[in-house]
């Protein structure tokens, strides 16, 4: 009976994990949308969401904590509470970075309205598609999904790297919308980071599921 009764808090656990994943999400999404459409309402919605996401975060720790204290796990159980702190630090930051998006719009809301040569509409449903990805490898236990969320990492860093080269141009030739110009360079950079957390969940599922740490692989292959 005792162990049965793990398992049941494991569940609840990794329900609670997915709960905070959602709100996640829902965080990146609105982001994006209150810049695409220049939406202050938005832009409130994503501060106050922080808020929900601050105490599902603080939730989690609480029992993966308590669970580690109490029932002193073994093996592929104590990995599993191990990634679920990680992913839920790299949950809460990923809403971090998506107060970030919704501070920098809310500036550029109040400017003048420039076309700008970024594509955030397309970074941000990239970035997203990691998000879902490293969560359905995380609800089925899948490695082999997780794998492929690092190799969506490259494409991300691309489209950044891009955007970055592109606004400073338009810096250069346009100093009227410096300002303009620099917060969507933040906020490119925001999504390049919420893309990097979606691909540290995928390296701790790999660790629950495989055993194996590969972040040291992956900062090699970095370098």
């Amino acid at each position: 009976m005792p162990r049965i009764h793990f398992q049941q808090q494991l569940a609840e656990l990794k329900d609670k994990l997915l709960a905070m994943a959602a709100l996640g999400q829902q965080a990146v999404e609105s982001a994006v949308e209150a810049n695409l459409r220049r939406d202050p309402k938005l832009c409130q919605y994503v501060r106050e969401n922080e808020t929900a996401i601050n105490t599902a975060q603080r939730d989690v720790d609480e029992m993966a904590y308590e669970l580690l204290a109490k029932e002193q796990p073994m093996a592929i159980d104590l990995r599993f509470i191990l990634a679920v702190i990680k992913i839920n630090g790299d949950l809460e930051r990923i809403g971090d970075q998506s107060m970030s998006i919704a501070i920098r719009t809310k500036d550029m809301i109040e400017m003048p309205e420039v076309e700008l040569p970024v594509d955030f509409a397309g970074m941000g449903e990239f970035a997203g598609r990691m998000i879902r990805t490293s969560i359905q490898a995380l609800l089925n236990a899948d490695a082999e999904v997780a794998d492929s969320v690092l190799e969506m990492d490259d494409e991300i860093d691309r489209m950044n790297r891009v955007a970055h080269t592109e606004l400073i141009q338009v810096i250069q030739k346009h100093p009227e919308f410096t300002m303009q110009a620099l917060n969507s360079i933040l906020i490119s950079r925001s999504l390049e980071r919420i893309a990097d957390h979606a691909t540290n969940i995928a390296t701790d599922v790999i660790f629950w599921v495989r055993g194996a740490d590969i972040r040291h692989q992956l900062s090699l292959a970095l370098d």
